[in-house]
């Protein structure tokens, strides 16, 4: 697990500051938005960096390599297996290309003008494409598990290296699931959970699903997965990968 979160750490590290910090959008969607993704693929991180930045909440439909559970759903919606492609009900949008996706989003939901960083769409895939390297195939090639009838809920952000071998599992094993985002918005969010604790800090987020986190288990560590289907919920990287594939491997 140490060589894993370590390489996890290093595609972080490559990315710097992007899919961290959260500037909520000015307006969320009525229905959830849906993203035909995969985990490694260096134009979908583009577009969760995005999600976390604008603290949006997706449904995660996998497409591995070899999949098969959702790549012919996304061929014959779209008429090609490409990623990403983003499903908005709410305006009857369907679209590929990650650069494309970023500037619909921020039009439509954050309603402001595109940062800067990301009018340098070409750089940031760059960059992107550098991040993808130290992950190898992981969470490239589907491994199908068992589709639970209820969606699982992550709670995570793009850039967390312990978040990041979650969605790659969960990516392999072609389950659909629920990101819910939770960026960081207060200085104190970038201390360590476990120091905050020794140390009596209690970050009070007002984005809503940190807040619903803390609410609902009396902190707030990403990542954490809460089960619909049996009522369970879990922090820690290491014991969520080992409840995935106790209860859902095929």
């Amino acid at each position: 697990m140490a060589g894993n979160i370590g390489t996890s750490l290093l595609s972080t590290l490559l990315r710097g500051a992007n899919g961290i910090q959260s500037h909520p959008a000015a307006a969320r969607p009525r229905n959830m938005l849906q993203l035909y993704d995969m985990e490694n693929c260096p134009h979908c991180r583009l577009v969760r960096e995005v999600l976390t930045e604008l603290d949006l909440d997706v449904e995660i439909l996998p497409c591995p390599r070899e999949g098969q559970r959702f790549r012919p759903e996304l061929a014959a919606r779209g008429g090609k297996v490409q990623v990403p492609y983003l499903v908005d009900p709410n305006t009857a949008t369907e679209m590929y290309e990650s650069l494309d996706i970023i500037d619909y989003l921020y039009v439509t939901y954050a309603q402001r003008k595109l940062p800067l960083k990301w009018r340098a769409g070409r750089l940031q895939t760059a960059g992107s494409l550098l991040a993808s390297v130290p992950r190898g195939n992981r969470g490239s090639l589907a491994k199908p598990g068992v589709v639970p009838e209820q969606r699982l809920e992550l709670y995570s952000f793009e850039s967390s290296p312990f978040a990041r071998p979650v969605r790659e599992l969960l990516c392999e094993m072609e389950m659909p699931y629920i990101l819910r985002s939770c960026g960081r918005t207060q200085v104190r969010e970038w201390i360590a959970p476990p120091v905050r604790a020794a140390l009596g800090i209690r970050p009070e987020s007002k984005l809503p699903n940190r807040a619903a986190l803390h609410r609902a288990e009396g902190r707030v560590s990403i990542p954490y997965l809460y089960d619909p289907n049996t009522g369970q919920g879990l922090f820690e990287s290491r014991d969520i990968l080992a409840y995935l594939r106790n209860a859902y491997s095929d």
